[in-house]
């Protein structure tokens, strides 16, 4: 017998992995001090972009003798300049256990066509870090945002590494503690963890970084977008709100309003609270019921942002179209949207437990996914 639908709902249903939900206390009126219609390089512009290099800096921790810039096209396009201006100087670890690492291996090997060594892993699974070899560049992601799981730690990292490490962050960085002293280019958007709008990612360069930029020079030719130096010094003024092409005012007030309110609960220990009480909720869910499960087994690795999740019922003999149900139904009822996988990841669910989702929309979403499971296995 089919279970009655539950009696309450979650006060906000969104829970897609990006863009993702915004702060609670988000509301339209706090974008009323944007300057728009005025220069991004006039001094108001130019003010509004150096407080979120600022606020960034102060809430993740950054170390000050790094460099934090925005930068053009979201994480795609931080994560890609770094390869194109960086990489190409020595071999490199190409490591993939989901999309988007599997994407930057198809630029490294196929485009840039540099030596580089590839190691994989499948979804739901995260390959060796301590079998890498930190004497080459090695180019991998801290939280695999379609598969569900992330870096346990930065501890296998030597500190005495002659390579660079580049990290693709734009599911960790704001729910996670990236170790800094590790990292030497980690990249992220605002429309992931914070809640932003789309096109402008964050790019972070240690001074190992800034060395490399500085004495190495690639083989191929950089796209403006590209280009982090002139005459062999880098460009500061990327790194102080001088960006490269014209930001939208909007955006970047948006993510100031997520960084204050980061600031005001509490900064990155509360960020990374809420995406832990949201994720173990899911956990909690799963443990005590034999037809889901985590898609990490391992729950080391699992990520408190991005929670993947498989049906594991016998009866169900087309996972993807079952998966496909079970979104669709939640949808319909407006009490979960945008849950399901990844399009290449295994068929199940993705749910977002990043910090501006509210455990307890999660935890009256729960009931709901019961529900709908009940509901399709009865029709299946």
């Amino acid at each position: 017998m089919v279970m009655t639908k539950p009696a309450t709902r979650p006060a906000n249903p969104r829970f897609s992995s990006g863009p993702c939900a915004k702060p609670p206390t988000w509301k339209l009126d706090d974008l009323s001090d944007a300057s728009l219609g005025r220069s991004h390089r006039a001094a108001v512009g130019k003010s509004k972009l150096k407080e979120a290099i600022e606020l960034t800096r102060e809430v993740l921790r950054v170390p000050h003798d790094h460099k934090i810039g925005i930068v053009p096209a979201s994480d795609t396009g931080a994560f890609e300049m770094a390869m194109w201006s960086m990489l190409g100087e020595r071999p490199v670890q190409m490591v993939a256990w989901e999309s988007f690492g599997a994407g930057w291996v198809t630029d490294v090997v196929k485009q840039l066509k540099i030596e580089a060594t590839t190691h994989t892993a499948e979804y739901g699974e995260i390959v060796d870090m301590a079998a890498l070899d930190y004497d080459q560049d090695v180019c991998f992601t801290w939280n695999g945002t379609t598969s569900g799981v992330r870096v346990a730690s930065g501890d296998v990292i030597p500190a005495d590494r002659e390579g660079l490490t580049l990290c693709d962050a734009t599911s960790a960085a704001f729910a996670q503690d990236l170790p800094w002293d590790k990292l030497d280019v980690t990249t992220f958007s605002w429309q992931k963890v914070m809640g932003g709008e789309a096109a402008h990612g964050m790019l972070i360069l240690s001074p190992r970084a800034v060395e490399r930029l500085e004495s190495y020079t690639p083989a191929w030719p950089l796209p403006k977008i590209f280009r982090l130096t002139k005459g062999g010094k880098l460009i500061d003024g990327i790194f102080e709100g001088a960006t490269i092409n014209t930001p939208s005012m909007l955006a970047v007030e948006d993510y100031l309003v997520a960084l204050k309110w980061a600031k005001s609960i509490g900064g990155l220990d509360a960020l990374m609270h809420r995406a832990n009480a949201n994720a173990q909720a899911i956990w909690n869910f799963t443990a005590s019921r034999d037809w889901i499960a985590n898609l990490a087994s391992d729950r080391s690795i699992r990520s408190n942002t991005s929670v993947c999740l498989k049906f594991t019922d016998d009866r169900i003999t087309d996972g993807a179209a079952f998966a496909k149900a079970v979104a669709k139904r939640l949808e319909a009822e407006g009490v979960a949207l945008d849950v399901g996988a990844y399009r290449d990841a295994p068929a199940g669910l993705r749910i977002w437990c990043g910090a501006t989702v509210e455990t307890s929309d999660i935890e009256a979403m729960l009931p709901w996914l019961e529900w709908a499971f009940e509901t399709e296995i009865a029709a299946f």
